[in-house]
């Protein structure tokens, strides 16, 4: 897990690249990397990396970055899983190796296969590779999108880099507010990519690579993607049972995540996902995995106290088990690091800052994570309420002008109850379709508030730029076929792109500490892929019961009530009026888009 960082003057009309820029915007991700750092610049001077190393994979200086063969060098973030047997191949034709490290294997492979090297790769990764020979720049993103990369390009010079704020911290990119940025946070409570906070910074979209030569910035291809997976699927039936096909899946997913050079821990919460990836990793054969859990004196005793049943759990299978507790006052001296450390305005993610924080205080660079189990296995509510609106919203959509009765219906009621729902008039205007649904459902804001939160001039903008109905329209794109893998593919293309798999980047190399998420895997998608397509039901006892023997039925019978912080408890500590969503959405907004004045 790494910072990796590079400049590119691409046009001979370019000036030569500034070592001193290079060097800034590296040291800007320093929590990324605090092991070691090191800067590689071309003889003719167009062309430079930078990395911040955080050693997980070969601890010695043979893993080290910049990494150069030949006439080809790398910068790497991230960890491929199956570097070994990579490897093997590799040398059984012939390919000599100096280290140890998953990165030259990254090397040897685009040497061999070019672009096709990335079907190859299983893990969570973001590159940069200088192919020397053709002089091009070769950027390259995992297929969930678990590990950022982010570029700006001037028409003369591209730069590129594993955090926003580092190239806006540049000084060389323009820092001019994107709109679109802003209707993207209030709509989703963060900023869908490829969209930044500013107009000339781009994110990489997951599953892409893309080419920098000498005509700039090309446009990225897509290698991967989630719904043509589960659309594939549909012609492969399951080859077994489908308790079979999971444990075996999960198993093989986790074995693979546990691949390091240093001491692997594990977030543990009371729910089904974190404890049954804890569960297999013991199983799997992991001696000295170590698990944490935050505690909350807010929370004892009510059904939202994760402590009690995550030790329990712990003790069941024998892991040295460490319970945080965390209060109001460390929360609030704590909030200027975590808006520094919060590379893109977020509204979650404060829970994955405060657990990475308990792993890094027990001296681990690696954790394990549940994140990805609601996603695949039906967790969230919309598994049940998207497809059973569709058979009436698809109707009442049709009927002309039927949305905006209802809302202005809706609005002359809201006057006297705070209790009516003002989705109800969005639903019937874009119910029509998967994609319109998912927008209303998900939604933090409706497009109709958003003159309210910003200006209008600037929700107008935003909105058309953003054209959200169409990002979400992508991520059912090719038709994964069945309404419950249709879900699947909006939930993980979406919700755990953007928000879940974000947060927990910024959140844990705050505390250079290194996430993996073995239920977020596009090898474990496709083997999974013949059964999620044929489901109906959501539902995650199949999950529960992929370790032998099965979870404890306290955790298996558990009523889900997610990982958060008792911010709404705080705020009446404090005697605060305003609190939920609207208060935090806007207190980020402020801080992050520069009209803060000061913290709470």
């Amino acid at each position: 897990m790494c910072g990796i960082n590079a400049i590119f003057a691409y046009r001979q009309t370019a000036p030569n690249i500034d070592r001193q820029e290079l060097i800034g915007t590296r040291e800007r991700m320093r929590s990324r990397g605090p092991d070691a750092a090191d800067a590689w610049v071309s003889p003719d001077e167009r062309i430079g990396f930078g990395h911040r190393r955080l050693s997980i994979i070969d601890l010695s200086p043979g893993g080290a970055q910049p990494m150069r063969r030949a006439e080809n060098v790398i910068i790497f973030n991230g960890e491929i899983y199956n570097y070994r047997e990579l490897r093997e191949r590799l040398a059984a034709r012939g390919v000599a190796f100096t280290s140890q490290s998953d990165t030259e294997v990254l090397l040897q492979m685009y040497a061999e296969k070019g672009p096709d090297m990335l079907n190859d790769l299983r893990g969570m990764f973001a590159f940069a590779l200088w192919d020397g020979a053709r002089r091009r720049l070769f950027l390259a993103r995992d297929p969930y999108g678990i590990k950022p990369l982010y570029y700006a390009d001037d028409g003369e010079t591209a730069r590129v880099a594993s955090q926003v704020r580092a190239l806006a911290a540049c000084g060389r990119v323009s820092r001019q507010f994107d709109p679109a940025g802003a209707a993207g946070f209030f709509l989703r409570g963060t900023i869908p990519e490829p969209f930044t906070m500013y107009r000339a910074i781009r994110a990489l979209p997951a599953g892409s690579y893309c080419f920098i030569d000498q005509r700039g910035v090309g446009e990225p291809v897509e290698y991967f993607s989630i719904a043509a997976a589960l659309r594939d699927a549909l012609d492969t039936p399951p080859a077994r049972d489908s308790q079979e096909l999971v444990r075996d899946a999960v198993l093989e997913s986790v074995r693979y995540h546990m691949v390091a050079d240093v001491p692997v821990g594990a977030f543990l919460s009371a729910g089904i996902d974190s404890t049954s990836v804890v569960a297999v990793a013991r199983e799997s054969g992991a001696t000295d995995l170590q698990t944490m859990t935050l505690r909350f004196e807010e929370y004892r005793g009510r059904v939202n106290d994760e402590a009690p049943l995550a030790a329990m759990v712990a003790r069941q299978y024998g892991v040295p088990h460490t319970i945080r507790d965390l209060t109001l006052d460390e929360f609030k001296g704590e909030l200027p690091r975590i808006f520094e450390a919060m590379d893109q305005p977020s509204v979650d993610g404060l829970n994955s800052y405060f657990v990475s924080k308990a792993a890094a205080g027990m001296g681990l660079k690696v954790a394990l994570s549940g994140t990805g189990g609601d996603e695949l296995f039906g967790g969230y509510t919309s598994f049940r309420d998207i497809p059973r609106w569709m058979p009436v919203t698809r109707v009442l959509a049709r009927i002309p002008h039927l949305g905006n009765a209802i809302a202005e219906l809706n609005s002359a009621l809201a006057r006297g109850s705070r209790h009516v729902s003002p989705k109800m008039g969005e639903i019937v205007r874009y119910g029509s379709t998967y994609a319109g649904a998912y927008l209303v459902k998900r939604g933090r804001f409706l497009a109709a508030e958003l003159p309210g939160l910003i200006s209008a001039d600037i929700a107008r903008e935003g909105l058309q730029r953003l054209d959200m109905l169409r990002l979400i329209e992508r991520a059912v794109s090719p038709d994964p076929g069945t309404p419950y893998a249709r879900v699947v593919a909006l939930e993980s293309s979406l919700y755990l792109r953007n928000q879940l798999l974000r947060d927990m980047d910024w959140a844990s190399m705050a505390h250079s500490l290194e996430v993996r998420v073995p239920l977020v895997d596009a090898h474990l998608l496709k083997k999974l892929a013949p059964y999620l397509v044929r489901r109906k039901e959501r539902g995650k006892q199949l999950l529960a019961c992929a370790p032998r023997p099965p979870l404890p039925r306290e955790v298996r019978n558990r009523r889900k009530t997610g990982f958060t912080l008792p911010i709404k408890e705080w705020l009446r500590q404090e005697g605060r009026v305003e609190h939920g969503k609207r208060s935090w959405a806007r207190k980020v907004y402020e801080v992050m888009f520069g009209t803060e004045r000061g913290y709470w």
